[in-house]
């Protein structure tokens, strides 16, 4: 017996929250396991209310980092849910709990001490670039994982959500001021200037998986492209790629002649040579690249479950 619309969309929501929890549950894990095991062990300071507590923790070592983040998030996420109501629902405050939680347990069970911890197997203290490599795949995995359960990790972004709405500073802005004010209160406490440099590392590898996860290992190009010479980039198109598009009627805003656009998405692989075959046919065309993250359909990836 088939079923109807409303029951095929039940199962769909409930298979999502689901996978959705799940996202969440091994994100946090993640997130939890790069601090314990790598950032707060070498006093690797990556910015956000952790990174600030690695640098607490320097000074009141009886407080833990995960705890110093609790006392952050819990008032973060107050002002946030007065501020901006529900856009910070249960997920987020779901995250914010389960991190510093276990962060806690981990430390508690290994220590935080590199030369014991698993019986000094794992002592990295002479590399500390590889620290920060793992750390920050740890970490940037997990915050993908997050943000693709729909919550965020709280912290700092909310800081920086505040920024933007009574500063009127740009949200990217707003993380770079406030997690750099974090990375100076830490030259400052620890005394070394060499480990924000290497928290730089971490930053742009967490940078990197976070991209990874959210939006998978390739992105695809898409091209627009306007040619006076437009049938025979279609017939190179068509014919030599193999590739649809899509023709799209334009004006031109000087001269105000209707003109037709190619709307093209292509994998990364092929655009060189699109682009050189375009500069082959006509090198007065104008054609714009940019990255396409998502693109479903027939010659591209299934729409996700």
């Amino acid at each position: 017996m088939e079923l109807s619309f409303t029951e095929k969309y039940g199962r769909y929501l409930s298979q999502r929250r689901i996978r959705s929890a799940l996202w969440l549950i091994i994100g946090s894990i993640f997130v939890a396991v790069a601090f314990a095991f790598f950032m707060n062990p070498y006093r690797v300071v990556p910015g956000g209310v952790y990174g600030l507590g690695i640098v607490l923790h320097e000074l009141f070592p009886s407080i833990q980092v995960g705890t110093f983040g609790l006392m952050f998030d819990i008032p973060l996420l107050l002002i946030a849910l007065r501020v901006f109501g529900r856009k910070f629902g249960g997920k987020t405050f779901v995250s914010a709990m389960i991190i510093p939680i276990i962060m806690n347990i981990m430390t508690w069970a290994f220590g935080e001490n590199p030369t014991t911890m698993f019986g000094g197997k794992m002592d990295l203290s002479n590399d500390l670039f590889l620290v920060c490599v793992f750390g920050g795949v740890f970490l940037g995995g997990g915050l993908g994982m997050i943000l693709k359960s729909g919550a965020t990790s709280g912290g700092t972004d909310i800081v920086s959500m505040l920024l933007v709405k009574y500063a009127r500073i740009p949200f990217s802005r707003g993380v770079l001021m406030v997690d750099s004010c974090v990375v100076i209160f830490g030259i400052i406490v620890l005394g070394d200037w060499r480990l924000p440099l290497y928290s730089l590392v971490t930053i742009f590898v967490a940078t990197r998986m976070i991209d990874f996860v959210v939006d998978g290992a390739s992105y695809d190009k898409l091209l627009f492209i306007i040619s006076d010479r437009k049938e025979e980039i279609r017939e190179f198109i068509l014919s030599e790629m193999d590739r649809g598009g899509t023709s799209i009627k334009t004006t031109g805003m000087y001269t105000g002649q209707p003109r037709e656009m190619i709307f093209l998405v292509v994998s990364r692989n092929e655009v060189a040579t699109i682009e050189g075959m375009i500069k082959h046919i006509d090198p007065g065309s104008f054609v714009v690249v940019v990255n396409a993250y998502r693109t479903y359909g027939d010659g591209f990836k299934p729409f996700p479950d």
